[in-house]
C-alpha cells in the first residue's frame, strides 16, 4: 500500500469556477510533488478536492492541502473537501486542521455550498 501512487484530474464544476479535483490514491510525502505543482499553475476561483478515494495521507498531504487553503484566502479564492474517510477525517482531527478545512460527505454537497 505505501507504494500506491496518487492520481488525479479536473473537472469543471457545475458552477462557473468551479474545479472538483478527484484525487486516487494516498496523499503522502511520497507523491506529492507533481501535484503541488500542477495546483499552483492557474488555480480556480472555487475548488473542492474530492477525497473519497484517497485511503489516507500523511502530514506531508495535509500540508499540501493547508498551503493551498493558505494561498486560496489570500488570493480570494476558496476551496472545500470532498468524501473524507474515517482515517482522513481522524487525522484532519488529531492535527487540529478540521475547523480550516471545510469538509461535507459528497461533491454534490460541496460544490453547493463552497
Amino acid at each position: 500500500m505505501d507504494d500506491a501512487p496518487l492520481t488525479y484530474s479536473r473537472a469543471t464544476g457545475e458552477r462557473e469556477g468551479l474545479v472538483v479535483i478527484k484525487l486516487t490514491g494516498p496523499l503522502t510525502l511520497k507523491n506529492i510533488f507533481e501535484f503541488q505543482k500542477n495546483l499552483a499553475a492557474d488555480p480556480p476561483q472555487l475548488t473542492v478536492f474530492d477525497l473519497s478515494d484517497v485511503p489516507y495521507m500523511d502530514s506531508a498531504g495535509i500540508g499540501v492541502l493547508i498551503n493551498y487553503y493558505v494561498s486560496a484566502e489570500k488570493h480570494g479564492r476558496r476551496m472545500a473537501l470532498a468524501g473524507v474517510n474515517e482515517r482522513v477525517e481522524a487525522l484532519l482531527d488529531m492535527t487540529k486542521v478540521r475547523n480550516l478545512l471545510r469538509s461535507f460527505p459528497t461533491t454534490a454537497e460541496a460544490e453547493a455550498q463552497v
